[in-house]
C-alpha cells in the first residue's frame, strides 16, 4: 500500500498505472517507469462479464492480460468435447503464455472481471530487452507449475472433505491475500463447477459444505456467500501448511 501511495503522487509513472495495485504484484512490477510509459501506450482496461471468454483453446495468441479484479477459470477440452477446469487465476495473475503462438487453454471469466490487456508483440519485444521482466514472467510460470503440482496432490490423495476445504482455502487466501482469520467472499464457481474442479459429484460437494457449516468452520448464505470463521481451522481440515 505504501508503494501504491508513492505511485499516485509520482508524476513519472503513467496516469493509468498510478492507482493500479496489481502493478506491484504482477509482471509490471519488474518494469522501470520508462518501460511502464512505453507499455502503457498499448494497454487497455477491459471489463469481462461473468461467463465471457477471454481466449479460447487453440486460438492464436494476440494479447496477454493482467487480472486487476475478479477470478478467471482455465479449462482444457478433449477432442470429444469433454472439458475439465484445470486452474483458477486471481489478481494480479498474468493470463497467457509468453512467446507462445497458440493458446493451450481456454480462459473464461468466473466472475465479473477487470483486466489490463497487453498486446503480445509489445510485451514480447519488451521481455527480450528486459532481463527483469523476462525473469518475472519465468517466475510466474514456475509458480503456476508449483500450484499445479499441489493441486495434483489434492485431486489424487485427499479425501472429499479435504478437497472441499482445500478449495475454500484457495479462494479465501487468494481473494484476501492478507489472510485475516475471519473472511467473507462469494464463491466464483457453481457447485457443479466445483465438483468438476475437484473430481467430485455435486451431491458430494454439497454434503461436505453442509458438514463444514454444521461444524461452524464456515457459514453459507444464498448458496454462494461464504464466511470462514477461522482460517487456521480451515487450513487444518484441508491439510494445508500455512
Amino acid at each position: 500500500m505504501d508503494a501504491l501511495r508513492k505511485d499516485i503522487h509520482n508524476s513519472d509513472v503513467p496516469l493509468v498505472c498510478r492507482s493500479c495495485e496489481a502493478r506491484h504484484g504482477g509482471v509490471c512490477g519488474a518494469l522501470t517507469t520508462e518501460q511502464l510509459s512505453e507499455l502503457s501506450r498499448f494497454t487497455s482496461r477491459k471489463t469481462i462479464n461473468t461467463g465471457a471468454e477471454l481466449h479460447g483453446q487453440g486460438e492464436p495468441v494476440r494479447s496477454y492480460a493482467n487480472i486487476l479484479r475478479g477470478v478467471v477459470k482455465l479449462t482444457k477440452m478433449m477432442p470429444d468435447g469433454r472439458q475439465q477446469i484445470v486452474g483458477l487465476q486471481f489478481a494480479p495473475d498474468f493470463i497467457g503464455r509468453p512467446f507462445s503462438s497458440e493458446s493451450a487453454l481456454s480462459a473464461e471469466a468466473a466472475t465479473d472481471t477487470e483486466v489490463c490487456a497487453l498486446p503480445k508483440a509489445a510485451l514480447d519485444r519488451m521481455a527480450n530487452n528486459s532481463p527483469d521482466l523476462e525473469r518475472r514472467l519465468h517466475n510466474q510460470a514456475l509458480i503456476e507449475l508449483d500450484e499445479a503440482r499441489d493441486w495434483m496432490l489434492t485431486l489424487g490423495r485427499k479425501t472429499a472433505r479435504e478437497k472441499v476445504a482445500s478449495f475454500l482455502y484457495l479462494i479465501a487466501t487468494h481473494i484476501d491475500p492478507d489472510k485475516a482469520e475471519v473472511l467473507q467472499f462469494e464463491l466464483p464457481l457453481t457447485r457443479q463447477d466445483i465438483g468438476d474442479f475437484l473430481g467430485l459429484t455435486i451431491e458430494t460437494v454439497s454434503r461436505q459444505m453442509t458438514k463444514l457449516r454444521q461444524e461452524k468452520i464456515i457459514h453459507v448464505e444464498n448458496n454462494r456467500n461464504v464466511t470462514v470463521h477461522n482460517l487456521a481451522t480451515l487450513a487444518e481440515v484441508a491439510g494445508v501448511d500455512r
